[in-house]
């Protein structure tokens, strides 16, 4: 991973995606096109440690610590869901632990799409910052 690929840089290129779609259906078509390249997880994983809990629907995210960068794979169960957690996975999986703990989750609204999501979705998109920000702090105290 070269440095320019950064968190904010990543959220950069999202933003430039977003900014050419007209309207939020279309951004939202966006975010269902990402799902396809949505991955998921084996049923050992998904637990009750790893359950999104707050998510509008069922969505597990799993986090290791390896040689102080942060590990994430997640899996969601609804098309809004999956293109979220692709998203989102490409912004923090797979990235230093200290980036992810100095990166401002509010640079996300930067991208144009936060708000198009429902106050139900806000809460998911919370719940899912909420576990990784836990794993981080969990990868930290190992380092």
């Amino acid at each position: 991973m070269s440095r320019q690929d950064t968190m904010l840089a990543t959220v950069e290129r999202f933003k430039e995606d977003f900014d050419l779609f007209p309207t939020a259906n279309d951004k939202l078509e966006y975010i269902f096109d990402l799902g396809k390249r949505h991955t998921t997880l084996p049923d050992e994983e998904k637990t009750e440690e790893t359950y999104v809990v707050g998510c509008a629907s069922d969505a597990w995210l799993v986090g290791e610590c390896k040689d102080g960068i942060l590990l994430l794979r997640g899996e969601g169960t609804s098309e809004m869901a999956k293109g979220m957690l692709t998203l989102l996975l490409d912004i923090f999986a797979n990235r230093p632990v200290e980036e992810v703990l100095n990166f401002d989750p509010a640079k996300l609204h930067d991208m144009g799409v936060v708000e198009l999501l429902s106050p139900v979705r806000q809460q998911s998109l919370e719940a899912f910052l909420k576990m990784v920000y836990g794993y981080a702090h969990k990868c930290k105290e190992q380092g």
